[in-house]
């Protein structure tokens, strides 16, 4: 069985709002074109950190430069033969975000607006989070 980590991050701007992306379907057609936080698989042998950096930028263009804090670990078996294990922090960041081509779009939520989204637009394992009370909006 194959281990991967991921990191995903819940970002939040100075008016309160949190950055969600939206998967592009053709690039994740397993998936579809929900909503998700950002973020990705880390290269080992790279801290933590950096790889969420790194995730940002690529995804978002914005750079990271705060500390954020872990919330999460999830397990994600959907794939036999892969064992993904999610790694989810919150954090505050500035500056308006760009997709890249993983991603449809990206925009900035009210936690009302978040919480609203149906199961059909939102990732499974963030929603899990969210009812969970474990990603706090």
């Amino acid at each position: 069985m194959e281990l991967q980590v991921g990191v995903k991050i819940l970002l939040k701007n100075s008016e309160g709002k949190f950055l969600l992306v939206r998967r592009n379907p053709k690039k994740y057609p397993e998936v579809g074109p929900k909503w998700d936080l950002v973020g990705g698989r880390i290269y080992p042998g790279t801290p933590l950190l950096a790889n969420l950096q790194r995730e940002i930028q690529e995804e978002v263009g914005l750079k990271y430069p705060g500390q954020p804090k872990l919330v999460a670990a999830q397990d994600i078996l959907r794939v036999p033969g892969r064992h993904v294990v999610r790694l989810t922090y919150v954090g505050e960041i500035q500056g308006e975000p760009r997709t890249d081509g993983d991603h449809d779009e990206a925009k900035w939520f009210t936690a009302e607006e978040i919480k609203k989204l149906s199961e059909a637009e939102l990732d499974s394992y963030f929603r899990a989070l969210l009812d969970s009370r474990v990603a706090i909006l």
